[in-house]
């Protein structure tokens, strides 16, 4: 089963940050780099190895 699109607390802006660096790292497809978006949320977005979006956020 695919999951289409998923969203993670990870709780403050750093560890977005540091979470998005290391999936980058760990060859994960980073589809929006960490950023305040237009409504106002901290997040990245990334598209794990099953194309499942993953929305990290704060």
């Amino acid at each position: 089963m695919k999951i289409e699109h998923i969203a993670l607390s990870a709780g403050t802006k750093e560890i977005v940050d540091s979470l998005t660096e290391q999936l980058r790292k760990d060859g994960y497809r980073i589809i929006s780099n960490p950023r305040t978006t237009g409504d106002g949320y901290y997040e990245s977005c990334i598209i794990d190895f099953e194309d499942n979006q993953i929305e990290i956020t704060i």
